[in-house]
């Protein structure tokens, strides 16, 4: 235990807060929850609900109450004045939330449908959206997509309580990495180890990473525990099977018995500062003494495409004057690069002006190994590279998918048919084309022509491409899907497993009524169609698509031909 754990009282790291109940009230719990409203926990709420039962979140004890929530958006502290910096809410539907009352019990459930705790509700209440993104991002705009999930995918309703767990959630990967905090005190105290710097990643580690983490180890005389994030990956990552094999790989290039690894199922808030500082909770809790809070720490990317959302010094500031009120001593660590005439790595704040040096990010390298590229040696380990290519091939033999997008009549259908000919005429992976109307036929049958549906619908086809594309296929996707935010959506799902090409078939309108032979354009001009695109409904066009076509001047075969020129030149065929 460092000086900063010793000095707080409120040190909760020390001793195990632990959930789980004995088996003979687990038995009673269960009956119990026979005659109780369910809660189905997302993938989210999963990663909280499991650090919330083992003791990583320390001292909490079950979902926060309005109380605790408001004081933490407040000020960063529990109601107890305990420094907490991000809400841990579980979030709930108006439908839901419709049959709850505080003060009943409810039983909490895995997406199978496997019991897992029961809940005690203290509280529920409606948050207020806009105030929470502003003081926990610092930001409402939607660009940042820890405030886009929170206006979008989160509940309405906040429920607060107290939990009794009967079982942790179901993992059958990697079982002997994942530790809960009590077994890797245990594990340090078996070792002798009495200081330990923490680093949690959600990137693969290369060599600037490892040098990072060899000097944090360096400065503090400590040994490492390396943790992964294995909860949600974030934009850019590769998944998180792959980076584990990779991190198992790292650790052999560390010193002898100086280093070990647990697996952390956390998702990132991407709240900067404050993800530093909830991190860092983490480390303490796990038994660590010091905590490498890296460069851009908790930072989505960069914000209008410009600059980061956070600034490191404010990060690197902001956790170290809340050091030993967390109770682990901060190791700020700036960006390395490398400096090629010396073969080292060194903080980019330290070169010499005019000194030559190279840096290639996480989502460069990630780059490289997806467009078939050469990864330099002086980046990464021969193993990790071979883990990479192995998960992720060159375009040649990635799957991918065609995704046409564009006004109705402007003749996306009929290219996707010549293209898919084509494809099936190349004969080096399996083809499918998914057009809209059909997919609506044997897909979404039971869905009407409103927004909602037709939004429903397109991501229906996103969701198969994404099967296909990740079993190395190709689809050819046709439908009109408008809206930019879902076919943002699709895009990042895709391509987290293979190529997305985006083809705009830019049509004008005005052709496209000229083409339409069922007269629904007329009809949505007349008033007796609501809701057509194009019409009364906005079509939002593409800012960037890999491909855009115009079919007014252009045969199908003519556009199909600079489709297949474009995925030749990507090395896709």
């Amino acid at each position: 235990m460092n000086d900063f754990q010793k000095s707080d009282p409120d040190f909760h790291g020390g001793k195990q807060i632990d959930l789980l109940v004995d088996p003979e009230r687990s038995a009673i719990l269960k009956k119990l929850s026979m005659d109780l409203p369910s809660i189905t926990l997302d993938d989210r709420q999963l990663c909280d609900f499991e650090l919330l039962t083992t003791g990583a979140f320390s001292p909490l004890t079950g979902f926060m109450t309005r109380s605790n929530y408001e004081s933490v958006l407040d000020r960063m502290k529990l109601q107890d004045g305990t420094l907490w910096p991000i809400p841990i809410c579980l979030d709930v539907s108006e439908t839901a939330a419709k049959n709850l009352e505080a003060g009943q019990s409810i039983a909490i459930r895995d997406p199978e449908g496997f019991l897992l705790a029961v809940m005690h509700v203290e509280d529920i209440w409606t948050p207020d959206k806009e105030k929470e993104a502003s003081l926990l991002y610092g930001t409402t705009e939607q660009s940042h997509p820890g405030v886009y999930h929170l206006f979008h995918h989160t509940g309405e309703t906040y429920v607060g309580g107290a939990l009794e767990v009967m079982n942790l959630p179901l993992h059958y990967d990697f079982r002997q990495l994942r530790m809960t905090p009590s077994e890797v005190r245990g594990l340090f105290k078996k070792l002798g180890w009495h200081h330990i710097v923490g680093f949690h990643t959600t990137n693969t580690m290369h060599r600037p990473e490892h040098e990072l983490a060899i000097r944090a180890m360096r400065k503090s005389k400590a040994n490492l525990l390396l943790m992964p994030g294995v909860g949600i990956s974030g934009p850019g990552d590769f998944d998180y099977y792959t980076r584990v094999r990779c991190y198992r790989h790292v650790l052999g290039y560390f010193p002898p018995e100086s280093a070990t690894m647990t697996l952390l199922p956390i998702f990132s808030r991407l709240a900067g500062p404050k993800d530093a500082l909830l991190q860092s909770i983490v480390a303490r809790n796990y038994g660590c003494t010091h905590f490498i809070v890296g460069h851009q720490h908790g930072d989505p990317g960069c914000h209008n495409g410009a600059t980061p959302f956070y600034d490191s010094s404010e990060t690197w500031n902001t956790v170290h004057a809340l050091a030993k009120e967390v109770g682990v001593a901060d190791i700020p660590c700036g960006e390395l690069v490398y400096q090629p005439f010396e073969d080292t790595f060194s903080p980019k704040d330290e070169i010499p002006e005019g000194t030559e040096v190279v840096s290639l990010t996480s989502l460069d390298i990630r780059d490289r190994i997806r467009s078939g590229r050469k990864i330099p040696r002086w980046v990464t380990f021969p193993e990790v590279v071979g883990e990479l290519k192995k998960a992720y091939p060159p375009p040649s033999k990635q799957g991918f998918t065609v995704f046409f997008t564009g006004l109705s009549g402007a003749g996306k259908s009929t290219i996707a048919r010549v293209l898919y000919a084509k494809m099936l005429e190349i004969g080096k992976r399996p083809v499918t084309l998914l057009d809209g109307d059909i997919v609506r036929q044997n897909l979404s049958n039971e869905l009407t022509f409103s927004k909602e549906h037709r939004d429903i619908n397109v991501r229906r086809i996103g969701f198969v491409a994404s099967e296909i594309t990740k079993n190395r296929g190709v689809a050819i996707c046709a439908p009109i899907a408008p809206y930019a935010v879902t076919r943002a959506e699709i895009r990042a799902n895709i391509e987290a497993c293979g190529g997305f090409i985006e083809v705009h078939v830019a049509t004008p309108l005005e052709v496209c009524e000229k083409r339409d032979r069922k007269g629904m354009y007329a009809k949505a001009r007349a008033g007796l169609i609501k809701g057509y695109t194009g019409i009364d409904d906005p079509y939002e066009i593409p800012e960037a698509p890999e491909v855009r076509v115009n079919t007014s001047d252009k045969s199908p075969d003519e556009a199909a031909q600079e489709i297949l020129i474009y995925l030749g030149q990507k090395r896709f065929i």
